[in-house]
């Protein structure tokens, strides 16, 4: 019969992956926790939310989501999204949107190379990554769905994408 096992017995490895998140205009509570236990749980480098007040990490509906993985995820707040991609860029990190646009490819076909490190651009819930940002991106990434509906909800398609990205970088290190 198995057991369930708790925080303390889990046997998975810790290991930083080079990503980073950049949260375009995300505000719900529920989402943003949701996004940093994600980022907890797929050991991403940081999180950088821009264009959102500080004071939504004090909310009770996001410290409920993100399961105390605000007090450990390492993530700060800028105001201004051009500024922070351009700098990342600047730091040899490859822009990328997760969003469905003409061009975009299905995060299963996304390449990685090795010593690869991805600035990944999440978008608001309503209207995605701003046009603005997708004018900056080396690629954008979507996820393959197959009904009717072509968007999700923003956190479950990070978690879907932080999936298919950090296995891809854990085979490309192995190699």
């Amino acid at each position: 019969m198995s057991q369930q096992l708790d925080h303390l017995t889990i046997p998975f490895s810790t290991e930083r992956f080079p990503v980073t998140l950049i949260t375009d205009q995300v505000k719900s509570p529920a989402n943003l926790g949701s996004i940093l236990r994600l980022a907890d749980a797929f050991c991403v480098e940081k999180i950088i939310f821009c264009g959102i007040d500080e004071e939504v990490i004090n909310s009770n509906r996001l410290k409920r989501t993100a399961r105390a993985t605000q007090q450990t995820m390492h993530y700060c707040f800028e105001d201004n999204i051009i500024d922070v991609v351009n700098s990342l860029q600047q730091q040899n990190y490859s822009l990328t949107a997760l969003e469905i646009t003409d061009d975009s490819i299905a995060v299963e076909d996304f390449m990685i190379k090795k010593d690869l490190k991805i600035a990944l651009v999440i978008g608001d819930e309503n209207f995605g990554v701003s046009a603005e940002i997708l004018q900056k991106t080396e690629q954008n990434i979507h996820i393959t769905m197959f009904g009717n509906n072509s968007s999700m909800n923003v956190a479950q398609a990070t978690g879907i994408a932080l999936y298919e990205i950090t296995k891809k970088i854990k085979s490309v290190q192995q190699k």
